[in-house]
């Protein structure tokens, strides 16, 4: 069963057919909000908001560990994290999805693992690739088949917020090979990859980043929810049909 990660521009998934909530207790405290399972297109699925029912969590208090780890407990076979962003290369446009390949993690402070205290051994976990190949070819797919445009890769900045950027880091994070920059993408994927889960994000272009296009003297928020909201029934569209059309799903990983 996948499960979907929505945040800022999809706090609720309008085309799952509820079946039940239910509120998850973690060894690492409470995630988000209560986990919503129900069918999508005749397909099990579940969905947990990244900032709360009410949009209420900044991206630096988000309990990134508790999300997860309740996904896991519940058996996702994969997650598929949504999220909205700024672009930076010159070629992203507000409106515009991407599916990014790299992350390059600016956050601070975060709790980013499961191997740590209580006696837990030093474990290190490959994350050469952050993002499932499979997980990422399936949702290129099913938006094929609709005739949605996706933006194959790109390397996605992670930020701690919930400030936004400044023109000079912005610059900065082009210098170092960034394309699109927001502020959810760590330590969740690490933590997916820790628990063996299958992860993949789909990014959708909020507006031009700071000191680019048009927000070259400022970003101007009036303009967002018109983006987002257009590009986000797109969204709900190709996730409609990934789960709509199962596939076989890597077994799962590792018990915390």
């Amino acid at each position: 069963m996948l499960a979907i990660i929505g945040g800022s521009g999809l706090t609720t998934l309008s085309n799952l057919d509820v079946s039940h909530r239910e509120v998850v207790r973690t060894p690492y405290g409470e995630p988000s909000g209560a986990i919503v399972f129900g069918e999508i297109a005749g397909q099990p699925a579940m969905f947990l908001p990244r900032h709360g029912y009410g949009h209420t969590i900044p991206p630096h208090l988000v309990n990134y560990r508790a999300n997860l780890w309740a996904l896991h407990h519940h058996k996702a076979s994969g997650i598929i994290s949504v999220a909205s962003v700024g672009g930076i290369r010159s070629d992203l446009q507000p409106g515009e999805i991407v599916l990014p390949s790299q992350i390059i993690d600016y956050t601070w402070g975060r709790k980013s693992t499961y191997f740590d205290g209580n006696g837990a051994p030093v474990t290190h976990v490959d994350f050469t690739e952050p993002y499932d190949a499979d997980l990422r070819r399936r949702i290129r797919e099913a938006a094929a088949t609709l005739s949605v445009e996706v933006k194959e890769g790109g390397v996605y900045a992670a930020t701690q917020g919930p400030r936004l950027e400044t023109a000079a880091e912005i610059d900065r994070f082009e210098r170092d090979g960034a394309d699109l920059v927001g502020m959810t993408g760590m330590p969740e994927a690490v933590l997916a990859r820790e628990l063996g889960l299958p992860y993949a994000a789909i990014s959708v272009i909020a507006n031009h980043a700071a000191g680019r296009g048009s927000s070259a003297n400022g970003i101007r928020f009036e303009s967002l929810e018109h983006v987002l909201q257009e590009a986000m029934g797109k969204v709900k569209s190709i996730i409609e049909k990934l789960v709509g059309s199962p596939d076989s799903a890597p077994p799962m990983g590792m018990s915390v």
